[in-house]
């Protein structure tokens, strides 16, 4: 099990059938799921091969938001990595602490537009975010990048998948203010995952009380956001006075 933890062992269909028997698991459809993503060889094992160069928590993440069948994100300080562009993650990465080489940039960059395939692929699953209208006036890299930026959250928030809002300063203070929220759900409901944003890395809960905690929170701020529609507005016009 040590070895299956710490990813030195795969896990195929038939031990997950087996570890489920062993801890008498009932659950079928739980069951099932992890033995759906257990069997899975698509080419989505991308990810295998940061897990030299990257923190296991981001190459966990990757894995996370690729099975997931649905994502909810609110970000009060960023731009969410899924809609970012290459550039902009450049900038943010460059400004790590301890400062990263040239070549753990270029890894971190890499690895975050790859993820950005839960979005792009063939039949993408839905993804919605909310953001603060602080992260969309900072000028990260400049006014060309932060305007191209702004750009192409536009683009990305016509896509039929992709729900996007804004908070506008207006809201004044909100439920979890200050704190970037990935909720994950899984195939399962057993198997939804909420990621939050550290300075040491991500760090990942699945804890029904706190899942459910978390999930309300979204409610919240999302019924405080504006309209997919006032939100495209906004950002243009912030895009305008760059």
């Amino acid at each position: 099990m040590s070895n299956v933890e710490s990813a030195r062992f795969g896990v195929s269909p038939d031990r997950v059938r087996a570890m489920a028997n062993v801890y008498s698991c009932t659950n079928q459809q739980c069951i099932d799921a992890l033995v759906d993503m257990a069997g899975e060889k698509t080419r989505g094992w991308w990810w295998d091969a940061y897990r030299e160069v990257l923190p296991s928590g981001l190459i966990t993440l990757a894995e996370l938001e690729h099975h997931a069948t649905a994502i909810r994100a609110a970000f009060t300080s960023h731009i969410p990595g899924m809609l970012q562009t290459t550039e902009h993650a450049r900038e943010i990465f460059s400004q790590a602490i301890p400062t990263p080489t040239p070549p753990e940039v270029e890894h971190r960059v890499s690895h975050r537009i790859k993820r950005q395939d839960v979005v792009f692929r063939e039949n993408p699953n839905p993804y919605s975010t909310v953001i603060h209208e602080a992260a969309l006036h900072m000028r990260v890299g400049g006014r060309r990048v932060a305007r191209e930026q702004l750009k192409h959250l536009i683009d990305m928030s016509e896509r039929d998948h992709i729900t996007l809002r804004v908070l506008p300063f207006g809201v004044g203070a909100f439920p979890g203010s200050g704190q970037s929220i990935n909720y994950l759900c899984g195939p399962v409901p057993e198997l939804n995952t909420v990621q939050l944003d550290q300075f040491h890395g991500p760090v990942l809960l699945d804890a029904e009380a706190h899942v459910e905690r978390y999930r309300r929170l979204l409610d919240v701020v999302e019924a405080a956001a504006l309209s997919p529609g006032k939100t495209r507005d906004l950002i243009h016009a912030i895009a305008q006075n760059l």
